[in-house]
């Protein structure tokens, strides 16, 4: 996805609000960083999510510190512990247990921290939980979803967000009962409040998808010119890709890929919002072939 002028002042916000995490008087420091990484990478048509691991990487170096959302990570994964009786129990009682888990899935999209877009701390999906899954899916394309899965065999998951993926898990579960094999992808090193392979083994999630592999990337999203070969040859063979989240969105959309994708998110902002033609703050399943 193409980068707007909104996405500046929501990158500069983040950069500040992890520097307050860090809480080791490099806020001047990693804010000039950013500033200086967007002069150089700021311009019309460059990708937000390549643009974003630019500006983050010169932010983390002028922090000096390798994971500044640890504690909020582990936060999130035992604030979405406590829900996951009630998505289990509600994806138990549909009839379409699928699409049940794809809302439970898209829901925990919510807990991307430091934007000013959705919740800033895990704490506040207490207050958020009932109301989204009343919302259900507003743009809804798990029926193609699930022919892809049932007509295929292998699926990658592409993982988002801490605290969010263990309402992955579930969803990766039921695809599992169809009979699909399912390849799961995390980021190759901390970036944001997303999942790395520490933090899938510290949630216990690293042992449901059939393998688990990362990107191999300091990286929002993923970028396909980077990926390692055991990934390139697991999406080489895949006959689905499932991205969660809206950086898997920024960095996948605009690439032409040879195999089916759908987009899992919440749609927090309006260029994404835009880009994919639904309203802010609703649940998203969008199929592409």
């Amino acid at each position: 996805m193409n980068v707007r002028p909104e996405c500046v002042p929501c990158l500069m916000g983040r950069v500040l609000f992890q520097a307050r995490l860090v809480n080791n008087g490099s806020e001047f420091e990693a804010v000039k960083a950013a500033i200086d990484a967007f002069s150089k990478e700021f311009r019309t048509g460059r990708n937000s999510a390549s643009m974003a691991t630019e500006v983050h990487r010169k932010a983390y170096r002028a922090m000096g510190v390798r994971d500044p959302y640890l504690k909020l990570k582990e936060r999130a994964d035992l604030v979405a512990a406590r829900y996951l009786g009630r998505a289990e129990e509600f994806i138990r009682d549909s009839d379409d247990r699928i699409k049940a888990a794809a809302l439970m899935a898209a829901i925990g999209n919510i807990m991307d921290f430091g934007a000013g877009l959705a919740i800033d701390y895990p704490e506040e999906f207490d207050g958020q939980f009932d109301r989204m899954v009343a919302q259900g899916i507003g743009s809804d394309d798990t029926d193609k979803m699930t022919d892809a899965i049932k007509n295929g065999r292998n699926v990658i998951y592409l993982f988002d967000n801490c605290g969010e993926s263990l309402f992955d898990a579930l969803l990766i579960r039921e695809i599992q009962s169809i009979g699909a094999r399912v390849v799961g992808v995390v980021r190759g090193e901390p970036i944001l409040n997303d999942v790395t392979l520490e933090d899938a083994e510290r949630a216990g999630i690293d042992r449901v998808p059939d393998r688990m592999l990362t990107t191999g990337q300091f990286a929002i999203g993923l970028d396909l010119k980077m990926i390692g070969e055991d990934l390139r040859e697991e999406m080489s063979k895949a006959d689905l890709i499932i991205a969660k989240g809206m950086a898997n969105y920024e960095s996948l959309a605009d690439q032409k890929l040879e195999t089916p994708i759908v987009y899992m998110l919440r749609s927090k902002c309006v260029p994404v919002a835009s880009s994919l033609g639904v309203p802010t703050d609703i649940n998203v399943v969008r199929f592409v072939k």
